[in-house]
């Protein structure tokens, strides 16, 4: 039976964007079923059709012959194992990938907190707290020591296209969004990269051809007003 995955709206859920890219990238076929995280129970409760569907009323999910896997990583991870893709060969390696993951997965926190995933607006983020600065520098820092210990492999951040990418493919998006430079160049550079990758022009056509409609159970596009740049 064909996988189904369950993804929220285009525009703003990166969770949903990251295991899609996984399972493109990976070439598993599956089938894609959408909920929209704009109805009551959001960021509360939990919105009652996602309850049905994940034990954290939360997207992604990924179904396979009636087993929901619930979190973005093991989706990653079960498209990795499943296809022999997006890891490399050496054990060393493939925890540094997933160390990469993890702290996208778990960390960023003030990143996120105050650039949230808009994938249509494009505006300019100001005043931006310590913390969020903190989590940029990071993140620039990263992106370059990847760049720098593997790039002679190839344009990702390990060198070959891994799981880490489709990680931080969403951050990359969110620092266009809000024209936000990072202090490497290199790292700049990394980010354009992955914004040019096939699959997520795809994604971003779909947000695209949507039609514009403000997210109402959060501000999402209210930060910095008057700021917009297009």
């Amino acid at each position: 039976m064909t996988p189904t995955l369950f993804v929220g709206n285009y525009n703003y859920s990166s969770w949903s964007l990251r295991p899609w890219l996984c399972l493109a990238w990976a070439e598993i076929a599956f089938a894609e079923r959408f909920v929209d995280l704009d109805q009551a129970g959001y960021g509360g409760d939990g919105i009652a059709e996602l309850k049905a569907i994940s034990p954290t009323a939360k997207v992604p999910v990924l179904e396979i012959d009636g087993t929901r896997i619930w979190d973005s990583v093991a989706i990653a991870e079960w498209a990795a194992e499943t296809s022999g893709q997006l890891l490399p060969s050496a054990p060393v390696e493939r925890a540094l990938v997933r160390s990469a993951v993890a702290e996208m997965h778990s960390g960023f926190a003030a990143l996120r907190r105050d650039l949230p995933m808009n994938i249509r607006r494009r505006c300019r983020a100001h005043g931006l707290p310590a913390d969020t600065l903190r989590d940029l520098d990071r993140l620039s820092t990263l992106w370059d020591w990847g760049r720098n210990r593997f790039g002679d492999r190839g344009p990702y951040l390990f060198g070959q296209r891994s799981l880490a990418d489709a990680f931080y493919l969403p951050v990359a998006a969110r620092l266009r969004t809000y024209a936000v430079a990072l202090a490497s160049d290199q790292a700049e550079r990394y980010g354009a990269m992955l914004l040019e990758d096939e699959a997520f022009q795809i994604w971003e056509a779909r947000v695209l051809a949507e039609p514009v409609r403000a997210f109402a159970q959060v501000p999402l596009d209210a930060v910095y007003p008057g700021t917009d740049l297009a």
